[in-house]
């Protein structure tokens, strides 16, 4: 009994009090745009970027492309790109991801009435992994542990589409799987709703160009939520999902 009390108290407090106070030192968020002009023909950011993610006049870096590698920061020598750890980068438009000259905070999420009204109190989740590497699925089961606990506000994974209100979409979606990915959403009942979690679920990222994706099931059912990230972190999950239910506010 005294052995388990010391591991306990060598372990401390695990547990998050407060999701939206956290402090994921060591995290590379949300990138800072300096509003200083880049270098006068210096494109070497742009160059190393493996996904296309940034683009030159006008400066922009897409969240939804960027694999967070941290290789322009690296590169640029103006110090123009800067990760900080700011973990609330969800957004429920797709153009709010892409980060221009001197963007503070991301714009705030858009709370769904009708969302709040029925699942603001219990929201059951299905997840689908469309090819993904298991990094993000990782990440979102996390979301569900002691640390993160998005349970204590009644959003909980589910086994079945049959109980799921939302389908969270990770992967870039393969051929082989697009559909078992609409099987799984034709099996869940109305209302209902689509979350891209992952760089690759929301742009395909590193396969945007590959001829074995297949990513018309989002031409159909435009995602409510895009949580950034390669994977994303529980924390931008679980605030992504609180601030579009309008839990908290």
């Amino acid at each position: 009994m005294l052995h388990s009390i010391r591991v306990r108290r060598s372990q401390g407090w695990q547990f998050i009090p407060d999701v939206r106070k956290a402090d994921p030192k060591g995290f590379r968020g949300l990138p800072h745009i300096s509003a200083a002009p880049c270098a006068a023909g210096c494109e070497a950011c742009r160059d190393v970027c493996s996904t296309g993610a940034i683009k030159l006049e006008p400066f922009s870096l897409d969240l939804g492309l960027c694999i967070f590698c941290g290789e322009c920061a690296d590169v640029c020598p103006q110090d123009k790109i800067k990760f900080t750890n700011d973990f609330k980068m969800a957004a429920t438009n797709r153009a709010d991801l892409i980060r221009r000259d001197g963007d503070g905070a991301m714009p705030p999420i858009a709370v769904n009435p009708a969302f709040k009204k029925i699942f603001g109190s219990s929201l059951k989740l299905r997840q689908v992994s469309a090819a993904g590497c298991n990094g993000c699925e990782l990440e979102l089961n996390a979301a569900a542990n002691v640390n993160f606990d998005m349970g204590r506000w009644g959003i909980d994974w589910v086994a079945s589409p049959r109980h799921a209100d939302a389908l969270v979409l990770s992967g870039p979606i393969s051929v082989n799987m697009a559909a078992a990915l609409r099987l799984a959403w034709d099996g869940m009942s109305s209302p209902k709703l689509v979350i891209s979690a992952g760089s690759c679920a929301i742009s395909g990222a590193p396969y945007q160009d590959s001829p074995v994706t297949d990513r018309s099931f989002l031409d159909a059912f435009p995602p409510a939520l895009y949580i950034p990230g390669c994977p994303p972190h529980p924390l931008t999950f679980v605030n992504g999902m609180l601030d579009l239910l309008g839990v908290g506010r």
